[in-house]
């Protein structure tokens, strides 16, 4: 690998740690983290699942998350879609997509199962 690649890999992994630890400071729950980079179409090479109680939850944790992002590694999502309603709200960071649930949207839309040819690894709350 070459020293950009690596570079690159490093950042792409400490985005995925900032986010993770902006949903569990809002009590984000059921956090699952999906590495895509080994499959063939993959749309980026990361996706991070969770989900709130309520659309209140939900935007908070996705404000979170994108706050957290610029605050620790300057980055900005180049697109985020679904805060509106609140039921599922996307935040895409290029290499790095956020899906943030309500319960019943994530039961109903099953990514993790839809993704399951990736590496998935399910975050313990602490």
């Amino acid at each position: 690998m070459r020293k950009k690649e690596l570079i690159e890999v490093e950042e792409e992994t400490r985005l995925t740690e900032i986010i993770i630890d902006a949903i569990k400071e809002k009590k984000g729950k059921r956090i699952i983290k999906i590495d895509l980079r080994k499959l063939k179409n993959n749309l980026c090479d990361y996706f991070i699942i969770c989900e709130g109680d309520s659309s209140t939850q939900v935007s908070a944790l996705a404000e979170n998350i994108e706050r957290q992002a610029y605050l620790q590694a300057n980055k900005t999502p180049h697109h985020i879609e679904g805060k509106e309603n609140a039921q599922w709200i996307l935040i895409d960071f290029f290499d790095v997509v956020v899906h943030v649930f309500q319960q019943e949207n994530r039961n109903f839309y099953k990514l993790e199962d839809l993704w399951s040819d990736g590496i998935v690894e399910t975050i313990e709350n602490e």
